[in-house]
């Protein structure tokens, strides 16, 4: 059955042909709408503190922007609107920046190369689920910690190393503040990339959000 009802999103993006492109992408799929774009984070927080909206279902938030970039606008959007869902974009697939978005509240990451089909999957599964994240994000992560019944057992300094790899700390800060050697640190990194069958400092992140390690 057809319904008129489109779900509202914004656009925050400072390249103009990119974001008049991504509106036109969104408005094709049928069930979207795009009611608000905006160039840097700034205009975009001055608009939620002007209108407080309580009615959109989505943000595209572009992680590189002038006057005020993604991570800032997210850290401030972490504070100020959990309730806002948003999705990253970026030309980046770097990895202390998917953490650093992922950790402040965004529900997916996107490539800014990826693909209409992707793309429409991702809004839809943030939308409706609360979160997407492409295996380029997740690894191989999320094909092993969905299985809610598989119980793992971490030791308390495995828990607190988890936690030291979720902040923007590298590994030998995080052996610093352990006070252990980085070797063993490299150990711990090992031991649970294997114990909990993933593959990067990513897939860590997301799997202590799951299990509540960390709180976003």
């Amino acid at each position: 059955m057809k319904t008129n009802f489109k779900r509202k999103l914004i656009i925050v993006d400072d390249h103009l042909l990119f974001s008049q492109s991504l509106e036109l992408l969104i408005k094709s799929f049928g069930e979207y709408d795009v009611i608000e774009r905006f160039e840097n984070g700034k205009v975009f927080i001055d608009y939620l503190e002007e209108n407080n909206p309580t009615d959109i279902d989505l943000i595209l938030l572009d992680v590189n922007m002038p006057v005020l970039d993604g991570l800032s606008t997210m850290k401030w959007l972490k504070d100020n609107r959990p309730d806002l869902k948003v999705i990253a974009l970026s030309v980046n697939d770097d990895e202390e920046i998917i953490i650093k978005m992922i950790t402040n509240g965004a529900k997916g990451y996107l490539l800014k190369d990826t693909s209409p089909e992707i793309f429409k999957d991702a809004i839809e599964c943030v939308v409706e689920k609360g979160f997407y994240f492409t295996e380029l994000v997740s690894g191989m992560l999320i094909n092993k910690v969905n299985n809610d019944n598989k119980k793992i057992s971490l030791k308390e300094k495995e828990i607190v190393f988890i936690k030291h790899a979720c902040t923007e700390m590298t590994y030998k800060e995080i052996a610093s503040e352990m006070c252990l050697s980085p070797k063993t640190i490299d150990g711990y990194r090992e031991s649970l990339f294997d114990k909990l069958e993933i593959k990067t400092r990513i897939g860590l992140v997301l799997y202590a959000i799951k299990h509540k390690i960390v709180f976003v």
